[in-house]
């Protein structure tokens, strides 16, 4: 006896796809997926507080950087390397190839736009991969310690 395990789900927009999940399901394992807190975030800050470095999170920046010291002019975003399409890490997804390509490609899109839009502004951007916080955190603090010590206090 075979059993089907796919299930055909149509969304509000029309867009119809088959799925091993129910919706529930599939719902949730969207949820655990999160923008802000995650595991390399929250390493890193965890080096910068020991290093006696004080900055503010997810501030009302352009973008809404992860880590920003304000009198610096410093905003910086760990981008996860499917997300943001990480040059050394990205692999292409299995499923729902156009789809995806299309969203991470506006997603590049946009950083370049945020980073153009944050340096008009006088803002200094560092953005880390989260495979390099993952295999080197202490390497990441401290290239985020050389930029803060170089920045002069600005006036914001």
């Amino acid at each position: 006896m075979l059993i089907n395990l796919w299930r055909l789900t149509t969304y509000k927009s029309g867009f119809t796809m088959t799925d091993v999940l129910t919706r529930k399901q599939r719902s949730y394992n969207m949820a655990m997926i999160h923008a802000t807190n995650t595991k390399p975030e929250l390493k890193l800050r965890k080096l910068l507080s020991a290093a006696g470095l004080r900055y503010r999170l997810h501030h009302r920046l352009t973008g809404k950087p992860d880590i920003v010291f304000v009198s610096k002019k410093l905003a910086v975003f760990i981008d996860g390397c499917f997300w943001h399409r990480c040059p050394k890490d990205f692999v292409k997804p299995e499923t729902r190839r156009k789809f995806w390509l299309t969203k991470i490609a506006g997603n590049v899109r946009r950083d370049k736009e945020v980073n153009r839009l944050l340096a008009k502004d006088g803002w200094k951007v560092l953005r880390i991969w989260e495979h390099e916080v993952r295999k080197n955190p202490e390497k990441c603090r401290d290239n985020i310690l050389a930029v803060v010590k170089r920045r002069k206090t600005a006036k914001v």
